[in-house]
């Protein structure tokens, strides 16, 4: 048997360098598909679909989440401190405006009353006597006069240690106890805008709460809302609103705005405007307190020819549509009104049956995600140029050459 050369041992043949470079190309190859994803790069064209132009009542709206609240709340006070000896109400009683809600010892107050009644009976002597000496009473009569303040002050007194109902309601708290200290107020009010109190109670129009005893009226309700204020700029007194209750399912009201803070609230550094709106009816089962959705209708034009939203193209203050007719797409330009929630009214440049065409969704290539630096394997990188069609795509990292 001939024994072969040992150069040729030396030197690989064409076959294995063939192989060893097709290994390489594959090795190559499965790293970029790894690293790249399935299908990457291959761009997807925009699906699109036509639709109709129509002629409707386009509406435009702005929302917010809410609370409800009462329209008239007390919060009643005594107007005379002392110890609480009767609490004829409680929680959830209905009450008359002027109903007895509590009462507090009266000892003090009446002690006080009798003191100043009889000084103003020696202011009176001491008028009575002057005149019967002939000297000058102006000083005797100035005593009478302020001895008489003092016993208006006292009645006044005598009659805050009975605290009675500001407005008509619902007793929604109770801040109090049979024996517990009771502070007085000097100030009378009503938040149901009927006007003061007798004297009997002092009440704050803030809120229905900090009052011995805090009253509501349940029938009045309504709601308020903290609007974002680039939708604020776009409410005022008047627009109809819809609240939806988040508690109670399938409860919607129609009602409207009654007013807009004319200051906003900042809170984590988010400012809103609070909104008050009223419910043209008050739904079974609404209570304050709960939560609910609110839109407001801030436009809505109707009879008006318009399209989808996605349907018109705006670049600055150009807008166009792209008309489909006999199976070829127009751009043409439009003018637009109002931009609704859904649709986009058209005022000129388009007329209702007209099919435009609305652009769904659209993919592009990608741009260098997962990719190699530099945009992936060079082309031709590999020894004779890599694979057939000029070896990976160098730019985008994820396309790929034509295979």
């Amino acid at each position: 048997m001939p024994v072969p050369h040992l150069g040729s041992l030396r030197r690989p043949s064409a076959a294995v360098n063939a192989a060893l470079g097709l290994l390489l190309v594959a090795g190559a190859y499965w790293a970029y598909e790894i690293v790249s994803g399935p299908d990457a790069g291959a761009a997807a064209s925009a699906a699109t679909r036509t639709v109709e132009a129509r002629q409707g009542t386009v509406t435009a709206s702005v929302t917010a989440d809410g609370s409800v609240a009462s329209a008239a709340t007390a919060a009643a006070s005594f107007v005379t401190g002392g110890t609480v000896t009767s609490i004829p109400v409680r929680v959830g009683d209905k009450v008359k405006k002027g109903q007895v809600l509590a009462k507090v010892d009266p000892a003090d107050a009446k002690r006080t009353l009798a003191a100043a009644e009889a000084d103003l009976d020696a202011a009176r002597d001491a008028v009575t006597r002057a005149e019967d000496a002939g000297t000058d009473t102006s000083s005797a009569e100035n005593e009478v006069t302020q001895a008489g303040l003092a016993v208006d002050e006292a009645e006044a007194a005598v009659a805050g240690t009975v605290l009675k109902a500001p407005m008509a309601g619902t007793v929604v708290a109770v801040n109090g106890t049979l024996g517990s200290s009771s502070s007085g107020s000097s100030s009378s009010g009503s938040s149901s805008g009927s006007g003061p109190s007798t004297g009997d109670a002092s009440s704050s129009s803030s809120s229905a709460s900090g009052g011995f005893v805090d009253l509501a009226d349940l029938s009045r309700l309504q709601v308020t809302a903290a609007f974002a204020e680039a939708d604020a700029t776009r409410l005022k007194e008047g627009q109809a609103a819809t609240v939806t209750w988040n508690a109670l399912s399938g409860t919607a009201q129609t009602g409207k705005v009654v007013a807009v803070d004319p200051q906003a609230t900042t809170a984590n550094n988010v400012v809103t405007y609070g909104v008050t709106l009223s419910l043209d009816k008050v739904p079974t089962g609404a209570k304050p307190g709960q939560t609910v959705s609110v839109a407001v209708v801030t436009g809505e034009v109707a009879d008006a020819v318009y399209v989808n939203a996605a349907a018109v193209t705006t670049v600055g203050n150009r807008h166009t549509v792209t008309v489909l007719a006999g199976g070829v797409q127009e751009v043409r330009a439009v003018e637009i009104g109002l931009e609704g929630d859904q649709a986009t009214q058209i005022t000129s440049g388009l007329t209702a049956g007209e099919q435009v065409v609305v652009t769904t969704a659209s993919s592009t290539s990608g741009s260098g995600t997962g990719g190699f630096p530099g945009g992936g394997l060079p082309g031709g990188g590999l020894t004779g140029g890599g694979p057939p069609g000029g070896g990976f795509n160098g730019s985008g990292g994820t396309g790929r050459g034509t295979r």
